[in-house]
């Protein structure tokens, strides 16, 4: 196990989307911190120069951020260009004379999973393997077969504590933040479990369809896309126990028990949807079964939870762009009428902006005794300042921290509940853009309905009325 901090950074796939919308800001923000001042090799089948490859990561941070001078100039002299086919055995011999000497690398995959296996074949006939990290990006597989047959050609080359799997969804600020609230804060604990809550909602909604990626997202789906990894690595953080150190297997040992008791998914526990429209799209398949929604209900059948579902709702094309959590409360024992009161809730919104939120009965206004809902919210500006995701998980990465990455368990258990969700014949169900998903998706609807997320800018009463 190599626990010193790498000492370059290869990116294979440098010319591609992911390295100008993410990962070239993150790299300038990186050095404007000081956490990084070693070569940073990139590596693609462009026959560029090192120089074009400076303009593209100009022309990047022109759109993504902003260029900071002095960062850019110090981000520049640190670049290196390998021009080379990824699975040519050359390839490993040219990126090592770039390397100037450094010998614990952190390699980033971030290219088409059909290349990751040649790749490292590559990596380990070289010997650039020997005393490096490797970073791959989702998706770690298409289902559970698929998923365990990339750890053993991952684990043919790399130890596991070498494997850093990136999720961008768990570099994000207000993902990691359920913890603390959960961890840190000792009033939490006193309900945050099956004897005070009724069920748990958890709602991604976007405003928008494919954005001009049909052909990728008709092979990947709702189900692929966000639930199996984002998603679950939102229920992990809501249902895990407190880890017995504060280390990164302690804190991934209790993620991975959330999973192990999540039962896969039965047919009568989801409805997927599909959005008017979808089939139109650039690169999709005109008789497409793929979803663009799901809605699902999951038990968790530990100590804490057993009895209390756990409801998901994800799609594209409804009303608003927005993630949120919603946990309900049991009705208390009370004198008044049980018809009149609400549950009381718990909620919590990780996007667009950050909240905290308590619904609870009040008296309503007037001489009569009367109750009404009422929210009371702490909320959360943006900070300036704040490290993106990217920035975040490449950082820990390089310096071999696994906290913020997915274990070769967790993936597969994760695979394993979602598995008898991905049949193509599954029913699909069209619905109408900018509604809340098919209308047969009341079928796993949580008792007292869906907690819609409405827009920020709605007054109190209009949220809550």
């Amino acid at each position: 196990m190599n626990s010193n901090p790498s000492d370059a950074l290869v990116f294979y796939g440098v010319t591609g989307d992911l390295a100008f919308k993410k990962i070239f800001p993150a790299l300038q923000a990186m050095v404007r911190r000081g956490h990084v001042d070693v070569p940073v090799v990139g590596v693609a089948r462009s026959a560029w120069t090192v120089d074009q490859l400076r303009q593209r990561v100009h022309d990047s941070l022109e759109k993504h951020g902003g260029v900071d001078p002095a960062a850019f100039e110090k981000l520049s002299r640190l670049l290196r260009y390998v021009s080379v086919d990824y699975t040519d055995p050359a390839a490993c011999r040219a990126i090592h004379n770039e390397l100037e000497g450094a010998r614990r690398p952190a390699i980033y995959l971030a290219v088409p999973p059909h290349l990751f296996a040649p790749a490292i074949e590559q990596l380990a006939k070289s010997g650039c393997a020997k005393d490096a990290r490797i970073i791959i990006e989702k998706p770690f597989g298409r289902d559970l077969a698929s998923a365990k047959n990339l750890n053993r050609v991952l684990h043919e080359v790399f130890d596991e504590s070498s494997i850093f799997r990136i999720d961008h969804y768990l570099g994000k600020r207000p993902v990691n933040n359920m913890l603390i609230f959960r961890f840190a804060n000792s009033f939490v604990e006193s309900f945050w479990n099956r004897n005070y809550i009724e069920s748990v909602q958890i709602t991604m909604a976007e405003d928008f369809g494919v954005q001009g990626r049909g052909s990728f997202y008709d092979e990947t789906g709702t189900m692929r896309d966000v639930v199996e990894n984002h998603l679950f690595q939102i229920i992990s953080n809501l249902a895990m126990e407190p880890p017995a150190r504060n280390d990164s297997e302690s804190l991934r040992d209790e993620k991975v028990k959330v999973l192990k008791a999540i039962p896969p998914i039965e047919p009568t526990d989801l409805v997927r949807g599909q959005f008017r429209g979808y089939r139109d799209e650039k690169g999709v398949a005109k008789d497409s079964r793929t979803e663009t929604f799901v809605a699902l209900r999951l038990k968790i059948n530990s100590w804490r939870w057993k009895g209390v579902p756990f409801y998901v709702r994800a799609g594209k094309c409804l009303p608003i762009t927005c993630t949120e959590i919603v946990g309900r409360f049991h009705k208390p024992p009370t004198l008044i009428p049980e018809a009149v009161l609400k549950e009381n809730y718990l909620r919590l919104r990780l996007s667009p902006e950050v909240l905290i939120a308590m619904g609870m009965m009040t008296l309503a206004p007037g001489d009569t005794f009367a109750v009404e809902m009422s929210e009371m919210v702490a909320s959360s500006a943006p900070r300036t300042g704040e490290m993106e995701a990217y920035e975040r998980l490449i950082g820990a990465a390089m310096e071999g921290d696994g906290s913020l990455f997915a274990r070769e368990d967790y993936v597969e258990e994760a695979w394993r509940i979602v598995d008898p969700a991905l049949e193509k014949d599954a029913p699909i169900y069209e619905y109408e853009p900018n509604t809340w998903g098919p209308r047969e998706a009341e079928r796993v609807t949580p008792e007292g309905g869906w907690h819609n997320p409405m827009a920020a800018t709605l007054s109190l009463r209009e949220r809550v009325g």
